[in-house]
Parts: C-alpha cells; structure tokens; sequence
C-alpha cells in the first residue's frame, strides 16, 4: 500500500520511525493526531447527532412527564430505561458483530461482502424485532416480577409502544448482524448497557421507591445523553480499528486507539464538570419536586463519576468490536457488571441500608474493574497479530463470495 494513502504512517514500514529522522518527531505526531482526530470526527460527528436525536424522543418525554406527576415521572423512566432500554441494547449489541466484519472486508478491499452482510441482516433484525414484541406488549406484570411495584409497572406498560416502535425502526435504522456473531455481539453490548439500566429496577425495591426511582432516572437521563456522545466514539473507533486491520495497518489502527482515547476522556471530564457545577439546577429541567430535586442533587457526585468512566469505556468496547474481541469482552462484562458490581450495589444498598447510593455505588465498582481490565488489554495486543486475524477473518466469513 502506498503510503500516500496511509498519511497516519509515519514510514512505509510500520517502524515508527519516519520523520523522526529528521529532527521533528513532536510535530509529526502532532500532524499525526490531527490527521486522525479528522478521520474520527468525520464518523463520530453524524453517529452522535443521529443518537442524540433517536434517544432524544423518549429523553424529552420523560423530561415533560416529569412536570406532571411524580408516578409519571417514574413511569417513563421505566419504560424508557429497561422496556425500551432492552430494545436499544440488544439492537445495538446486535451491530457491533457488522461493524466487524463490514469494516474489516471495507480495509481488506472486498466491497463486495458489504451488500451481502447488510442482506443477510435485514432478515435477522427484523425477525429480532418482532420477538421482542410481547416483551413490550406484557410489559407490566414482567415489571413486577422484577419486583417493581405494581402502580409503576401498570403506569409503564401504558407507554409500551413507544418501545413497539422503537424495535421496530432500530432493526431498520441500524445497521446490524450477521447469524453466527449475533450471540457475541448481542452478549457484548445488551450486558453493557443494560447493566446501568437495570439500576432503576432495583431502586424499585426500595421502601418508598417513588423518589428515588425519580432522582436515579433524572440522573439516567442525563447519563444518556452523554453516553450518545460515547456511542460515536465507539462507532468511530471500532470503523478506524477494523478499517485499519482489514488493510493490514497494524500501527495505525493503534494509533487510532490513543487518539480516541485521548479525545474522549478529555470531552468526559467537561461533561464531569459540568455535571457537577450545575448540580443544584439541573434537576429542575426534569421536575418540579422538591423532594426529587434534593435527592438528584445528592446523586450528582455519583453521576459525575459515571459519566467519567462512560467516556473511556465504551471507547474501549469499541476497539474490541472493531478487533473483533466481543467473546472476550462478554466474559468481562459477566463477570465484572454481574458478579462483582451488581452484588455489591444489593449489598451496599439493601444489607447496609445505604439505600441508592450505595447500590449506584456498588455498580460502578464493576465499572471501574471492567475499564482497567479492558485498558491493560488493550495495551498489551499484539496488532500486527491482529492485523493477520483480520484477514483470515475476512476470508473464513466470506466464503466463497469474498473470492468473487
């Protein structure tokens, strides 16, 4: 490959040498970061807006609701956090297996495999999507058999179909998966997003749950918003990874890795910040309770912290679908969200009855655990071992038509 289409490597070979020859190694990489910063922001830019604008349509609702009613206002949390979440969660986990395989063929050259992945997707999505339709439909009682009371689960299933047509427009909006990586995928990103969303259930069972289901799905709200500005990191990242595999660009593609790194953690801790100056008036955006406004405000140091760690870690995620690691990650999300963080927030909150908080705090436990965990991974690849993966990869998933 030329290396006037590669302008991230600083050599024809992946040395890392190059215009460090000449004396200027700090502007090269500079020039470098730049140049990459580009490529990302080209394809986390519209990703972002498109998941603002999709997430905004129950995000809204919910802000609105809380105007009206405290049992409104925990209604539509927990439509939008754990019905409508479960759509988002298995659709979207369902893409990241498409976002391998697509980008590593578009790097690889085979362009052709591209309209054949997206057909056979089609036919699964939509299969997917309909599935999942009496879970919106029966809403209600699957709610109280979570342990959600029964006037918030009865309130909720009112507003099932806007989960209805949320399934059905992501598995035509999205582009998604491919039959035998769907149970990878689908395991890394349902677990991984759900994990937070699950939180609302289990506040549910908190004596008196009205409040702070209404304060921890204020919080979620905002967390939202934010983790649609990592989603487009993630999508970006897991493109520039498997584009750069796929082309056999072992260096770039982990150059690509640090600049996104760097851009989206420097963007987590604006966000941190500003979650945090505004902590005594962001909760009126939401609500005109008193009571929920005083206990969103003391959830805003927990808040502030996950949308911290929602900047890197999903980035992260993201490296791990481009590379095509979503078995791996799987594994890490079971055991750090589900056996480590989960009983630890039941623990704090229910045993030493540190209610909420100590259930959010448990769970971001997990949080951190997975992060370090995927950020010692990540250090320690091999790329070029996986820049060979990705072109076996390419070959073994297109069959014979990747040979057309």
């Amino acid at each position: 490959m030329d290396t006037a289409d590669t302008p991230l490597l600083l050599s024809s070979s992946h040395d890392g040498k190059g215009e460090e020859e000449d004396g200027k190694p700090v502007t090269s990489v500079v020039r470098s970061f730049g140049i990459e910063s580009k490529k990302l922001w080209k394809i986390a830019g519209p990703t972002i807006v498109t998941a603002i604008c999709q997430y905004s349509l129950g995000a809204l609702t919910q802000t609105f609701a809380g105007f009206v009613g405290e049992l409104e206002l925990a209604a539509v949390a927990v439509e939008n956090s754990v019905v409508a979440g479960l759509a988002f969660g298995v659709m979207l986990g369902m893409g990241s297996a498409l976002e391998t395989l697509c980008g590593q063929a578009y790097g690889a050259g085979q362009i052709r495999m591209l309209g054949v992945y997206m057909q056979r997707s089609w036919v699964i999505l939509l299969t997917t999507a309909c599935i999942l339709v009496p879970v919106y439909v029966f809403s209600p009682p699957i709610l109280e058999l979570f342990g959600e009371t029964t006037e918030i689960s009865e309130a909720a299933g009112t507003v099932f179909s806007l989960s209805l047509s949320l399934s059905l427009s992501l598995s035509l909006s999205l582009s998604l998966s491919l039959s035998l990586s769907l149970s990878l995928s689908l395991s890394t990103y349902f677990l991984e997003f759900w994990y937070l969303m699950v939180l609302v259930v289990i506040t549910g069972r908190l004596e008196n749950p009205l409040i702070p289901v209404d304060a921890i799905s204020v919080c979620m709200n905002i967390q939202g918003w934010d983790a649609m500005i990592a989603i487009g990191f993630n999508a970006a990242i897991s493109v520039r990874v498997s584009n750069e595999l796929g082309a056999g660009n072992a260096q770039t593609a982990k150059f690509a890795v640090v600049v996104v790194s760097i851009t989206s953690m420097a963007i987590g801790v604006v966000c941190m910040a500003v979650v945090l100056a505004t902590r005594d008036y962001f909760p009126y955006l939401f609500t005109n309770s008193e009571a929920v406004a005083a206990e969103t405000t003391k959830l805003a140091i927990l808040l502030g912290f996950t949308v911290l760690l929602n900047s890197l870690q999903p980035v992260l995620s993201g490296v791990a679908i481009g590379a095509g690691w979503q078995w791996l990650v799987a594994y890490i999300n079971i055991a750090c969200y589900y056996i480590v963080g989960l009983p630890a927030g039941i623990l704090l909150g229910f045993t030493f009855d540190l209610g909420v908080m100590g259930i959010w705090g448990g769970m971001i436990g997990g949080i951190c655990l997975q992060t370090a965990i995927l950020v010692v991974i990540t250090s320690i690849t091999n790329w070029n071992k996986e820049a060979a993966e990705a072109e076996s990869r390419v070959k073994r998933w297109g069959g014979a038509a990747a040979d057309q």
